[in-house]
């Protein structure tokens, strides 16, 4: 069974990462979501990676705030495709995550969204495209979703604007 993963450092993150929860229930993508530390439970990190591979896990997505090294340590894990969230906590307001996400060695990627709930929604679209590549129904959906997304611009512009002729 094909499924995604969504780490998080801490409860604290549920909040911003439920975001990417609700995108994938909409697409009807089965996730697993726990919380583990790169830091407080690193043999816990270490062995779920492993054995979400081993049980189809095809992409993780880690949020984590401060030194943010949850992604990093789930890349060194597995070549499967990993997409970090920094989040919006510690004295700089997510820019220590988003760094700490972004700054990988040669050879590790993590793919880096942007701090907070915007991130969250983009990992789960960057997820469910990376799955579209060998699943013609699915990106079928996405499309589905882009043009939804633009007629709603075009219906909320319609209720606010003022043209000169």
């Amino acid at each position: 069974m094909r499924f995604i993963s969504i780490l998080m450092g801490s409860k604290s993150d549920y909040e911003i990462m439920r975001e990417a929860v609700k995108i994938l229930e909409k697409f009807q993508i089965p996730y697993e979501l726990i919380i583990t530390s790169a830091h407080r439970t690193p043999d816990r990190t270490h062995s779920y990676v492993k054995e979400a591979e081993e049980r189809g896990c095809k992409v993780f997505i880690c949020g984590a705030g401060m030194a943010a090294h949850l992604a990093g340590v789930v890349a060194s894990l597995t070549t499967r495709p990993v997409i970090g969230v920094p989040m919006p906590t510690g004295m700089m307001d997510g820019l220590d995550a988003l760094l700490s996400t972004v700054q990988m060695p040669g050879g590790m990627p993590v793919a880096t969204l942007a701090v907070g709930k915007a991130g969250a929604k983009n990992a789960a679209y960057l997820a469910l495209q990376i799955l579209a590549n060998n699943d013609d129904e699915l990106k079928a959906k996405l499309e589905e979703d882009r043009v939804a997304g633009a007629k709603k611009v075009e219906m909320d512009s319609k209720e606010v604007e003022v043209r000169i002729d």
